[in-house]
């Protein structure tokens, strides 16, 4: 592994970008979702580019290869909690599409990765 930093990492930064997206949409929920769906999506959103950087802290690539798994996990859970809330009329495919759109580019870089290092 290189000696790179976390935060050098585009998808990292990326992800980034959709915790703090996520946390301007989970705003928009019905105050009745505060403590379900709305801290899901806070938590799934937190997981990526944390374990991001708890993987690339570690000293070899199997545990980072281990965290980029979880993080895949995140961004797929995610994305379906925002497909949630399309289908539940709590946000509109307008409010979701940046935020999705992140998730898909997210994943992609993850796939790259996890391609790269398995």
């Amino acid at each position: 592994m290189s000696t790179r930093d976390h935060k050098d990492l585009i998808v990292w930064q990326k992800s980034m970008d959709l915790l703090v997206e996520v946390y301007r949409l989970v705003k928009k929920l019905p105050k009745e979702e505060t403590y379900a769906l709305s801290d899901q999506m806070r938590r799934a959103a937190v997981s990526i580019p944390s374990n991001i950087a708890e993987g690339r802290g570690r000293s070899s690539e199997k545990d980072y290869l281990r965290f980029l798994f979880i993080a895949r996990g995140s961004r797929a859970e995610l994305e379906t909690q925002l497909m949630a809330c399309l289908r539940l009329n709590y946000l509109a495919e307008d409010d979701i599409e940046f935020a999705l759109s992140l998730c898909d580019e997210v994943g992609k870089m993850l796939n790259s990765i996890i391609g790269k290092l398995s």
